[in-house]
């Protein structure tokens, strides 16, 4: 599976936290994330993760275009909801994205446990069906 990472700057501590609690899991699959989250994750975990650019310098838009185009099967995005002026047009045109292409999506870490456990045990696999190799 394909997961894209995002943190907002007050939650990168959490998603580096998240990352090394679920190493084993997501180590087998393939990981991207906005710049400064996936050098946080790569330096604290040592996963293998494909940086994009920073979320509000195209970040964000990047791992939106993926999501259009079938390369995303589940997002994690960890969001500063007591921060309004951080959640945008373009972080909800993301989450909408999600919703339009039906990508598992969590915006905490309660929602990612419940994903990365789903993974795991093998509950995201429909989002192979009729997926073409490559």
């Amino acid at each position: 599976m394909n997961i894209a990472l995002i943190a907002q700057d007050s939650k990168k501590e959490l998603m580096v936290r998240f990352c090394i609690a679920y190493s084993g899991i997501l180590s087998r699959h393939k990981l991207c994330a906005t710049a400064t989250t996936g050098k946080l994750v790569t330096e604290s975990t040592g996963l293998r993760v494909m940086r994009l650019l920073s979320g509000p310098h195209g970040g964000y838009q990047q791992i939106a275009s993926r999501i259009s185009c079938g390369e995303i099967d589940m997002l994690i995005f960890f969001k500063d909801t007591t921060r309004p002026e951080l959640n945008g047009p373009v972080e909800n045109d993301l989450l909408r994205l999600c919703d339009v292409h039906t990508i598992p999506v969590a915006t905490n870490m309660a929602t990612g446990e419940v994903l990365i456990h789903g993974l795991e045990r093998g509950d995201l696999d429909w989002r192979n069906v009729g997926r073409p190799l490559i």
